[in-house]
């Protein structure tokens, strides 16, 4: 496996843009933040994208050219980690438009193991008090966080288990909440556990149910939960970087999941992978009310649900950033605190290894923005927004 200290990043560039030759402002602003990125050791190559009322305003791909970065097209794989979960939700949607469960459902209906849960305070753990519903999964309020190591740590849930059941069975007798469902919100696994209530709620694998609810309709024909051997060699490298910059490498031993075919470990909050012209038409999707070539996926009065805050006014070090909370969702209230001169009401998600987007339904809008590169950072997500709206 490839791992090459990098020292310098390589400034050559590619890009592909404006059929007419001349490059509009904000093409030619998204091509120089592009650029920037490279330049500054901070991505590898990317890909980005504007659509704005029918019409693709940016459609920009810059490749490093670094003799070890790999060149990128619309069709090259990600690890799209977090941007998994509103696939999800888009899902827990479609069932719920089916009046297959309500969101103040008790999770134990369904899973019964999540019936016995444990809460922890500062001095023990306890039976919780609050029963575990759909909608604390939804909206990240059920006590579960992410988890470095034990039963709740994805990375070791891949290879020690062999379905999401189990998983999930492990959570309920091993893994207390950090606090009574529904009395605070914690960013976590609340997705991946609902890959698991869509399995029971559906009949089908989680994957299965996606497939053919969300990905054949979209034409999404590129995302899933594994890669075969020809697609590993389309699988982004990653461009690894310490905090402060100065150790760079591009390395293919970092994936962290095992992608590996026939796993029923389909995390549904972190394991698909997808390429930018199948998750553009998730994002086309959003943008149209539901519908994609003409087909209903979900109704517009689902997306307003999705996207409703129910967590609000969250300080971080002392701080609100102007955003609130949906289901697995971030949705601008306070445009003026986030500082890109976005309009209110966007939402959008962001993954783990820098993938971006957000939908703009006051402007008919929609961005993406690909690369694969760690530490995440979500101010790429603000930096690309800020150089579209102030040049929009």
């Amino acid at each position: 496996m490839k791992r090459i200290l990098i020292i310098p990043i390589v400034l050559i560039f590619s890009f592909c843009d404006s059929p007419s030759g001349e490059l509009s402002k904000i093409s030619s602003s998204v091509i120089t933040y592009q650029k920037a990125l490279i330049a500054h050791g901070i991505t590898g190559s990317n890909i980005a994208r504007v659509y704005k009322d029918g019409d693709v305003l940016v459609h920009s791909i810059i490749n490093s050219n670094n003799e070890n970065d790999m060149a990128i097209n619309e069709n090259t794989i990600f690890p799209i980690w977090s941007m998994t979960k509103p696939i999800t939700i888009v899902a827990m949607m479609i069932l719920y438009e089916r009046n297959l469960y309500n969101f103040d459902d008790p999770v134990s209906d369904y899973i019964p193991s999540l019936g016995k849960i444990k809460c922890k305070n500062e001095d023990s753990v306890y039976n919780c008090e609050n029963k575990l519903r759909i909608i604390h999964l939804l909206t990240h309020r059920s006590g579960f966080r992410y988890y470095s190591s034990g039963p709740g740590n994805i990375t070791h849930a891949d290879t020690v288990f062999n379905s999401l059941s189990e998983y999930i069975d492990s959570l309920a007798q091993y893994q207390p909440l950090e606090f009574e469902p529904g009395t605070d919100y914690m960013y976590g696994i609340n997705q991946a556990i609902l890959g698991g209530l869509i399995e029971v709620i559906s009949g089908q694998s989680f994957y299965d149910f996606l497939s053919k609810n969300i990905f054949k309709p979209l034409n999404m024909n590129n995302t899933k939960f594994y890669l075969t051997e020809q697609e590993r060699e389309n699988f982004q490298i990653l461009f690894k970087k310490s905090v402060d910059g100065k150790e760079r490498i591009f390395s293919n031993d970092n994936d962290q999941l095992t992608y590996r075919m026939g796993s029923k470990m389909q995390f549904g909050g972190e394991g698909l992978v997808s390429t930018f012209n199948d998750y553009s038409n998730f994002c086309q999707m959003l943008l149209s009310g539901g519908l994609f070539n003409g087909q209903k996926i979900i109704s517009q009065k689902s997306i307003e649900l999705m996207i409703e805050p129910h967590t609000i006014n969250i300080l971080e070090d002392g701080y609100y950033g102007g955003v609130d909370f949906g289901f697995s969702l971030f949705n601008l209230q306070e445009p003026i605190l986030d500082g890109t001169n976005s309009s209110k009401g966007i939402y959008g998600w962001s993954g783990y290894h820098n993938t971006h987007f957000w939908i703009d339904p006051k402007k008919k809008l929609y961005g993406l923005f690909m690369t694969r590169t760690v530490p995440f950072s979500f101010e790429i997500q603000k930096q690309f927004r800020a150089v579209v709206y102030y040049n929009i």
